[in-house]
């Protein structure tokens, strides 16, 4: 055993590098994505692999002509969250708690939902709104971008309430408290991991949405940052700096958020696998 313990701190920076090597893979369109940002007045093949000033030019032209479309991607992604929310947790605490004859199925249903084509769903989406007066608003935008989210959080949510032990909801049943306060004061509270894993994951559903934003939108009324960029590329292609600019101020909130939640992301996906 002795002539082979050496081996294990070998394995181990091996898996190191490996996962360095990885990890550099996967970052460097972000690097140079950032690179050339910071290099406006080079052309997109004649970017230096280092910047050698901090030219910020890009940055400020891109938060003038995409400021207004970042607000909208923000607000449009927060009320998606909230419509989630708000149809997810109590689905999903129906049917981890009432005994819904054919619960499964309907979980089972709920993930085939999302392996339906977005163009599908956008397609069948725009001749409803139009008769509901949903298109160009910010309305429409919220809940099409909520629907991305709602499968995903109800799947998730569920399998966190299963685990909520029964004695605390009956401790509080003993107390008077009915159903629905059950719900919001010991269920919900119990249930922050999950709730902050759905709401992130929503967040970015409707964050990233490009195909509803192109196709129940037909003017400028609403225009969130992915559609701006779209856009901005056709009308600025040789000024790469201001999209490349454009592009990292897009991916700002995201990673923000997936920071500062990191820990609760970790909590509430593996949170509902231990009962």
């Amino acid at each position: 055993m002795a002539a082979h313990a050496p081996t294990a701190p070998r394995r181990r920076w091996g898996s190191t590098v490996a996962g360095l090597l990885v990890l550099a893979v996967m970052l460097f369109p972000l690097y140079w994505m950032l690179n050339t940002a910071l290099q406006p007045d080079s052309g997109l093949l004649q970017v230096d692999p280092v910047p050698s000033g901090l030219d910020l030019s890009g940055f400020t032209k891109a938060l003038t002509d995409q400021g207004g479309n970042l607000l909208t991607s923000l607000l449009v992604s927060a009320g998606a969250v909230v419509i989630c929310l708000a149809i997810a947790a109590p689905a999903a605490y129906g049917l981890a708690r009432f005994g819904l004859r054919g619960s499964r199925t309907m979980v089972f249903g709920t993930l085939i939902t999302q392996m339906v084509p977005g163009i599908v769903i956008a397609n069948a989406l725009y001749t409803s709104y139009v008769d509901l007066g949903l298109v160009n608003s910010y309305a429409g935008l919220m809940l099409a971008d909520a629907s991305l989210g709602i499968p995903f959080s109800i799947v998730l949510m569920r399998s966190f309430m299963v685990s909520v032990p029964g004695e605390v909801i009956e401790a509080a049943e003993i107390d008077g408290a009915g159903p629905v306060r059950v719900f919001l004061r010991v269920v919900l509270p119990m249930s922050r991991n999950a709730l902050i894993t759905s709401g992130l994951f929503a967040f970015l559903f409707a964050w990233s949405d490009f195909m509803f934003a192109l196709t129940l939108n037909t003017t400028d009324d609403v225009k969130p940052i992915t559609l701006g960029i779209y856009q901005y590329i056709g009308a600025h292609v040789g000024d790469w700096g201001s999209v490349m600019a454009a592009a990292v101020l897009s991916a700002v909130p995201a990673a923000i958020l997936l920071v500062l939640a990191q820990k609760y992301i970790a909590a509430g996906i593996t949170g509902g696998s231990v009962k």
